[in-house]
């Protein structure tokens, strides 16, 4: 039986394929169209997802939509209604596009696929906990879903077992924490459902100077992790901004203008939130295991991306195990719904072996065969060599030896936000200029971002305090004691971004100012190509992780196809691009010359 999920209209639309409960293939709209979190109808990724497994649509059984659209505009209504007239302008900009698009979300899917069945729904944040649940290793488990707003519901507690799961509290709009957070994000002048992950980056530079203020004017939080927002201080029911006019006299002046110099104010804003949220989950995790007694807990929804948070929860909560779904946000929906109709609606047995999970280290994008690539390449008249494998792990780790970045791309793309091996940037973590190298030159990003080591699995705990699978990059653990450089007492005096140039360990491209790094675990049963790269890596250094973030720049989708791939290599600093066997080395290459169809294509001036 073949399940068709769908999530669309609001960012990130995905679509992804399940047959008989396997999760076959899923992929996000904006890496076909190149429009970072597009929010269209998944046209292109819904034909990967039918045309990877030969599959017809009139051999699709059901089609699933991850939320129900019509709860969701009884929520606009009455949101308009509680604060009219004030509301009129934003609900004078969404009614047209409800009118037009959004309530004919059936028609919709059978004109565009020309799908003659039912479609069903879901709830949004029971796709969420679907996500979180269906794919754990877990036969039982807890569930905490979190993000800005779903239908009505911002924030869930449930419980599974078997092939059922049931949300067992909630909270609703307008109180939201993953909402909260945005309106940090928009205060501290970046950009709301994609700058929430630069606010969890600069945390660390900052001070938790306003967590007071917090609670004593924004957030009355429970015990149990329960909370009521003062709606007073925001602007998201009734405005077209997160933020009302009070926010300015509460916290010491107006929202940073976009683009614009980051103080310490804004270091200490993005701390202060970071501690209030992490609390927040905290709370909910314990409040969760006190009621429900198990030793397991899956997580989905946007603030689930929060890995500092997540790992506060594995050191510091009750549960023994955790599994974060790795594309938790409304991407992840189109996967949560599919599985949802799959044990929950048609009541099927559930797969689980309670060691692994089923997300297939959630490499469930396109794959593309050499004769793919070489027709990319060619285009561009690139000029590459092709090794073998031996050669090609020895090669390319004595690249990243010489200090030199490399694009890898391999197999089968990542679903989710993070770059997993298969489509990544790669450094040296040893080189004390890798980070703002890679940041300046190649992601053109702003300096204070931290990156990603990935680690071999048997590793781990030879550099960080960690002691468990960590594949999807989204948990945060320290840098052990002896891996750290001890700071003079000059430099503990440093504040804010001062801190940036301070070595903190011997692998500081991947040390954050705190001594923290997110971490991803690499095992040979996940990913062989990239496990034996980075192994290739430590018989010549002894050093057995990697620098990896994902292969595309500031503003871009990470990159699908070798074309995409190729066009990000010659537009950075990036020193050699590796797609499957075939090497490319920078100064080798023609001049780029920007084509006018590519130009459109990434959106540039």
């Amino acid at each position: 039986m073949n399940i068709l999920g769908i999530a669309a209209f609001y960012h990130d639309s995905a679509a992804c394929l399940v047959k008989d409960g396997k999760i076959l293939a899923a992929a996000q709209e904006e890496r076909f169209t190149r429009k970072k979190h597009d929010p269209e109808f998944p046209t292109n990724a819904i034909k990967y997802c039918l045309e990877s497994q030969r599959i017809e649509i009139s051999e699709v059984d059901n089609v699933v939509f991850y939320d129900k659209p019509v709860l969701k505009f009884e929520r606009l209504l009455e949101t308009y209604l509680t604060t009219a007239p004030k509301g009129f302008t934003s609900y004078a900009k969404a009614l047209p596009l409800w009118l037009k698009q959004k309530l004919w979300i059936p028609e919709t899917i059978k004109r565009e696929l020309a799908y003659e069945g039912e479609v069903l729904f879901t709830e949004h944040h029971q796709s969420h906990a679907g996500s979180a649940f269906y794919p754990s290793p877990f036969r039982e488990a807890a569930i905490l879903t979190i993000d800005g707003v779903g239908e009505w519901t911002t924030n869930s507690l449930g419980v599974g077992q078997g092939n059922h799961f049931k949300i067992v509290k909630d909270i609703k709009f307008p109180h939201s924490l993953g909402l909260l957070y945005s309106a940090f994000t928009y205060f501290t002048g970046f950009k709301v459902n994609s700058g929430e992950y630069k606010v969890m980056g600069l945390a660390p530079y900052g001070q938790p100077k306003y967590v007071q203020k917090i609670y004593d004017n924004l957030l009355d939080l429970k015990e149990d992790g329960s909370f009521h927002l003062n709606l007073k201080w925001f602007n998201y029911m009734s405005g077209l901004t997160m933020t009302g006019d009070g926010f300015a006299e509460l916290f010491d002046g107006p929202r940073r203008k976009p683009e614009s110099p980051i103080s310490q104010r804004e270091m200490d804003l993005a701390c202060s939130i970071q501690v209030v949220v992490e609390e927040c989950m905290l709370r909910q995790a314990r409040f969760l295991h006190k009621e429900t007694g198990l030793n397991n807990l899956c997580l989905a929804g946007g603030v689930a991306l929060n890995c500092v948070g997540n790992g506060r929860i594995l050191r510091e909560g009750p549960f023994k195990n955790i599994w974060i779904q790795p594309a938790s946000g409304d991407a992840g929906g189109a996967l949560g719904a599919a599985l949802c109709v799959w044990y929950g609606y048609l009541d099927q047995p559930r797969m689980s072996d309670e060691q692994h999970d089923t997300q297939q280290a959630s490499l469930l994008g396109p794959q593309f065969s050499e004769e793919d690539m070489l027709a990319d390449l060619q285009q561009f008249g690139a000029v590459f060599e092709r090794l073998d494998d031996d050669q090609l792990y020895a090669e390319v780790a004595d690249l990243l030896v010489a200090e030199k970045v490399v694009g890898w791309f391999q197999g089968r793309m990542e679903f989710g936000p993070r770059a997993l091996g298969n489509r990544s940037i790669l450094g040296d973590p040893r080189s004390s200029s890798m980070q703002s190298k890679m940041n300046l030159k190649i992601k053109f990003r702003e300096s204070f971002r931290p990156f990603a080591p990935s680690v071999l699995r048997e590793d781990v705990s030879e550099y960080f305090e960690l002691d468990c699978d960590s594949p999807y990059m989204l948990l945060v653990a320290s840098v052990v004691e002896k891996r750290r450089i001890k700071m003079t007492p000059e430099e503990e005096q440093l504040f804010g971004i001062a801190k940036l140039n301070v070595p903190r360990s011997d692998i500081p491209a991947v040390t954050h100012v705190d001594y923290s790094a997110r971490i991803q675990t690499v095992r040979e049963e996940d990913n062989p190509r990239f496990y034996r790269l980075i192994s290739a890596f430590k018989e010549k250094t002894g050093c057995p992780l990697l620098v990896n973030t994902s292969f595309n720049v500031r503003g871009e989708p990470i990159v699908c196809s070798p074309a995409d791939a190729y066009a990000c290599f010659m537009r950075t600093e990036i020193d050699c691009l590796v797609i499957g066997n075939l090497v490319l080395y920078k100064e080798r290459q023609p001049r780029w010359q920007e084509r006018e169809d590519w130009r459109k294509k990434y959106e540039l001036d």
